[in-house]
């Protein structure tokens, strides 16, 4: 009675309409982030995900003013010398501190570099931490068998983990395998 009423309750929270999408809003304006990744960006100093509309409007400020460049949420300065290292640096920086989202890029930047083991890691870490898209990256890597042994319940459960937390396509993902299974109605 009591596993009936929790999956019950699962299922409730599931199929509710989530309050925002994965990535949040910008910190600056509010505004929910778009869906096309090309149309926000991450920040690494702050690990936070900023549209480019409100990093438009800080090179512009910077510019008129001709002020150096600063983050635009947490103003630490930019500069053009080592940008990339320094990036690194600052994003391995955050992931020791047990950031999710730089946790999450550290994932992606393992799996880029075929350590499945790495991002697994990484991924498993931001997860815990209530990262929507590791959750989703977690399942794909259960679905495929990549670094992991495949396998369907895990799969499953990251996809749920990750509708709740709002990431589109984990919705999808679910209905598919839910269609696939003959549950219409939850497809």
């Amino acid at each position: 009675l009591c596993k009936e009423r929790a999956a019950e309750l699962r299922d409730e929270i599931l199929f509710k309409q989530p309050e925002s999408r994965d990535l949040g809003d910008c910190p600056i304006c509010c505004i929910p982030l778009p869906i096309d990744p090309s149309k926000s960006m991450l920040i690494a100093c702050c690990s936070k995900f900023i549209c480019k509309g409100c990093c438009h409007a800080s090179e512009v400020r910077e510019l008129e003013g001709n002020l150096q460049p600063k983050c635009p949420f947490c103003r630490h300065p930019r500069t053009n010398n080592d940008e990339e290292r320094e990036r690194n640096t600052l994003m391995v920086k955050r992931a020791e501190a047990n950031d999710p989202v730089a946790l999450y890029q550290m994932g992606g930047k393992r799996h880029q570099e075929g350590d499945y083991d790495g991002a697994f890691q990484y991924w498993t870490k931001s997860a815990a931490l209530g990262h929507a898209g590791a959750h989703f990256n977690l399942s794909i890597m259960y679905g495929e068998g990549q670094g992991v042994e495949e396998n369907e319940k895990k799969e499953v459960y990251h996809l749920e983990e990750a509708a709740i937390g709002g990431h589109t396509r984990a919705r999808h993902n679910l209905g598919i395998i839910e269609e696939r299974n003959g549950r219409h109605d939850r497809g």
